[in-house]
């Protein structure tokens, strides 16, 4: 650990003529007291760097117990395998051990170490500033006292940053700031900064304000008391509250002797990760008062909270913090509610108790802020009171707002929420509200006796006239309807007015703003007791997008008609096409002693039409060419790609070359098609004069072979699918068959299956080809009809038998 010491500073040369009290004699001497100070000076360093060396040793020895968990290994092996992926890494052994330590944590400082390394492009920083971290938390887990915590942070963490005083304040359960260690500031300066009182505006209660602190450029302009404020009055503050659990215990207050600049992300994460340290610190360690005794803290249990709440006349919770497994505040629990509860959405008791606060209540961090508000009050524990805010509740996903008047309160690790909601006629009138304003529906009263006519606000709305305009009476309604629905408005009022039974129509309403919506009116008469129509009450609906959702409906469906059709045309003109040029029989080809059959099934589905094609012809050179092919894709597409295909191999094939170039030159023909066609192909040309056969293959399965009771398919040679590149070659082989020899060429519309591989099709395939019935036409008939294939794809076979 000798990297981690300090070289001894270099002592000034005597100098000539100095006074004895400046450590020297009158001839240049060292004095006694000079020596004295150079020895006191000495044995500082020599103590600060044997600190640093524990500190540092504490952290190896903690990197290396986590390789003998990790290894299962001894300790002499973990230091041995220490020591040699050190020397890998090319870094210090301080700075490895808390890359180890770093992995295996995954905490508050090794994410901030993470963002480091991200950020910077300077990795010996990063890594400088992961071993101050570590260093500063082990020297603070090593102290005994809050104080011997900030003397770890100011030497480890905070002097590499340039800070020169940092303070750590203790949160009082009243709101007061206690002192509880300091580093850099003076013993009389602390002294005088020992208590607080709650009110009392300060930049440790400003970083008390916010999650994120404060960062302040200089002390001075901003004007606020501080601890060193006199002595640093020109540089830069932070103050971040120490927070943990959901709970702030304090502040970490830092001092600049310059002014701050903005910091860069990485530097701010590193100073709430120290502010995490200390927050842990203070809960371990709790407040002192001044004279160093420490204070009483009188923390409730949940049960006499409850016993609190069930004395109270408002609706109360209790509620208990719930974290996640890092720690930190996600929720409350709903622990216990009182006799007087009221759920804003009327549910019991039982149906709250025991949730979560955001399950049972989500809309609590809405606009409320009610949830913020009580991670608050949990945090800092100054209570939180608010007249008439509110509240919304989810009824069948309707929100249903209430108003109430609040009080959160902490009580040692639970929070106390006190609401008293306005009374159950005024939450019914607002659940009312908020239902006609989701139906866009207003309500109306007249009274046809003294004229009187009552409206609710929805219903001007509707109308777009300002609540100050008289209402609209419904003998006049067809004056502000449209002219063409006059004969179903009086058709509508007859009915209500003179029949006396209740009635409903749709109407174009012209609004004075020019806007015209579609309305429906419904409305029913009141009789009194001597069966005379005195009030007639209904409501009026604005169906306008109902009414364009129906016109779009309607003109949807007859656009998707027309399309079926076309695409009915288009498939059925597709399958016209390929059957003209692909028939599924021929007739034979007349060779001596050989025999040529063709099948083709087009695919049962007409939106499938594909690009399967075969072909077996005589060429002027009384070779015979057969093959088959599948072009990707389905459609009129693929089709006339099938048909350029087909033809440009038949013209390539009377220039007398042989399979492999046909195949060649049928690539470039495919790659440079519009749209880049690709395909699959075997091609064949036969000699009936010597019974043989030269073939090649572009990313097609290979044609098989049945001689005597057995079928096997022909050696998979090399061959890339057509069109794929601009330039191929093709490997070409040639087989020799005999008499009575069968050979089959097929496109993959035979044999596949959605739900089984090529190769356990292609075997039940070759079981059926062993059965070779007396002709070659019922053999290829007998493939078609015991094919197992699902994929409803066109399928072509050519088959030819030796004589």
């Amino acid at each position: 650990m000798s990297d981690l010491r300090q070289p001894p500073e270099p002592q000034s040369a005597p100098v000539v003529d100095q006074p004895a009290v400046d450590g020297n004699d009158g001839d240049g001497q060292p004095s006694p007291v000079g020596r004295l100070a150079a020895t006191v000076e000495r044995l500082r360093r020599e103590v600060r760097a044997a600190q640093a060396e524990a500190d540092g040793r504490a952290l190896i020895e903690l990197a290396k117990g986590i390789l003998v968990e990790r290894l299962g290994c001894g300790p002499a092996q973990a230091s041995r395998q220490l020591a040699e992926l050190t020397a890998q890494a090319g870094v210090t052994p301080l700075e490895f051990a808390v890359e180890v330590i770093n992995q295996a944590s995954r905490d508050h400082v090794s994410e901030v170490t993470s963002a480091f390394l991200a950020a910077t492009a300077d990795p010996p920083e990063a890594h400088s500033s992961a071993v101050r971290l570590r260093t500063a938390e082990s020297g603070a887990l090593a102290a005994q006292d809050t104080q011997a915590v900030a003397d770890s942070l100011l030497e480890h963490a905070l002097t590499p940053l340039g800070a020169e005083a940092v303070a750590i304040w203790a949160l009082g359960a009243d709101g007061s700031l206690a002192l509880a260690g300091s580093a850099g500031f003076s013993t009389a300066e602390a002294g005088r900064w020992r208590h607080v009182p709650p009110g009392v505006t300060t930049v440790a209660r400003r970083g008390l304000a916010e999650r994120t602190g404060q960062w302040i450029r200089s002390l001075s302009e901003t004007g606020l008391p501080s601890i060193g404020q006199h002595h640093h009055s020109d540089g830069g503050r932070v103050a971040v509250p120490a927070e943990t659990g959901g709970r702030i215990q304090g502040v970490l207050e830092i001092a600049w002797a310059a002014p701050l600049e903005p910091p860069p992300p990485p530097i701010v994460r590193q100073v709430e990760a120290l502010a995490e340290l200390c927050a842990h610190t203070l809960e371990t360690y709790g407040l002192h008062h001044p004279d160093g005794a420490p204070l009483p803290r009188v923390l409730p249990d949940v049960s006499e909270l409850m016993d609190l709440a069930d004395g109270l006349h408002d609706p109360a919770l209790v509620l208990v913090p719930h974290l996640d497994p890092d720690g930190h505040l996600v929720d409350f629990r709903i622990h216990h509610v009182n006799s007087r509860f009221l759920d804003p959405a009327g549910r019991p008791r039982g149906a709250v108790s025991g949730a979560l606060l955001l399950e049972a209540y989500p809309m609590a961090a809405g606009h409320s802020e009610l949830f913020e508000r009580m991670e608050r009050v949990y945090a800092t524990g100054e209570p939180f009171r608010a007249h008439r805010m509110r509240l919304t509740a989810l009824v069948d996903d309707v929100p249903l707002a209430a108003v109430a008047d609040i009080n959160v309160s902490r009580h040692g690790g639970s929070v106390l929420l006190i609401w008293r909601i306005e009374d159950e006629t005024a939450r019914l009138a607002s659940l009312l509200q908020h239902a006609q304003r989701l139906g866009r529906i207003g309500g109306f009263e007249e009274n046809l006796l003294t004229g009187e006519i009552t409206w609710n606000g929805q219903l001007y709305h509707l109308y777009g006239r300002p609540p100050s305009d008289p209402a609209v009476r419904l003998e006049d309604l067809a004056a502000h309807a449209h002219p063409d629905d006059a004969v179903a408005i009086g058709r509508f009022l007859r009915t209500l007015l003179h029949q006396r039974r209740p009635a409903s129509t749709a109407f174009r309403l012209q609004r004075p703003d020019g806007v015209t919506r579609h309305i429906r009116v419904v409305a029913e008469p009141v009789l009194d007791s001597a069966g005379q129509l005195y009030v007639v009450r209904g409501a009026y609906q604005d169906i306008s997008a109902h009414h364009w959702t129906e016109v779009a409906l309607a003109a949807t469906r007859d656009q998707l008609a027309h399309s079926e059709q076309q695409a009915s045309e288009r498939n059925r003109l597709t399958l016209q096409l390929q059957h003209a040029i692909m028939p599924p029989t021929r007739a034979p080809l007349e060779v001596p002693g050989l025999d040529v059959a063709v099948r083709y099934r087009p695919a049962e589905t007409q939106h499938l039409v594909g690009g399967d094609w075969y072909d077996a012809v005589v060429l002027p050179s009384r070779l015979v060419l057969l093959c088959v092919g599948d072009v990707a894709g389905h459609g009129i597409e693929a089709a006339t790609s099938m048909v350029v295909l087909r033809n440009a191999l038949r013209g390539l094939a009377v220039t007398g070359a042989g399979p492999g170039q046909l195949l060649s030159w049928l690539n470039m023909v495919a790659h440079h098609l519009t749209g880049a066609v690709t395909a699959t192909a075997v091609c064949g040309l036969y000699d009936p004069e010597n019974n043989t056969l030269r073939w090649a293959r572009a990313g097609h399965l290979p044609p098989v072979l049945v001689r005597g009771s057995d079928a096997a398919p022909l050696p998979l040679v090399k061959g890339l699918l057509l069109g794929a590149v601009p330039e191929a070659t093709y490997e070409e082989h040639e087989v020799q068959l005999a008499v009575d020899d069968t050979l089959l060429m097929y496109t993959d519309g035979l044999i596949e299956r959605r739900d089984r591989s090529v190769e356990e099709s292609l075997a039940q395939f070759l079981t059926v080809a062993r059965a070779v019935p007396p002709t070659l036409d019922q053999q290829l008939d007998r493939l078609l009809t015991h094919s197992r294939s699902d994929t409803d794809d066109d399928t072509c076979i050519v088959g030819i038998r030796v004589a």
